[in-house]
């Protein structure tokens, strides 16, 4: 399906933008947003490897970017169950 959408300059010149830096045409970069807008599936992305929304980050990324970024952060779980308690 083909649609015309008349969108001011600037709009345009931010999808541009937006589009490129995803590596993308810009057809194919603002048919993805309305596909994700509609919240269909994209089917180069299945569900469970689908890309997060727009200015969503993974904590990776989030930590990458903070001051903590030079800490060497290990998120695991202790597997110790504790001392034993006498009931």
């Amino acid at each position: 399906m083909t649609i015309t959408v008349d969108i001011r300059p600037e709009v345009q010149a931010e999808l541009a933008r937006q589009a490129a830096a995803n590596g993308r045409a810009i057809e194919a970069y603002a048919a993805s947003l309305l596909e994700e807008a509609v919240h269909l599936p994209d089917a180069a992305h299945p569900p469970a490897r689908r890309k997060r929304p727009l200015g969503r980050k993974s904590l990776v990324e989030l930590f990458a970017e903070s001051p903590l970024r030079g800490l060497d952060l290990d998120f695991s779980r202790n597997k110790s169950t504790g001392r034993p308690v006498d009931l």
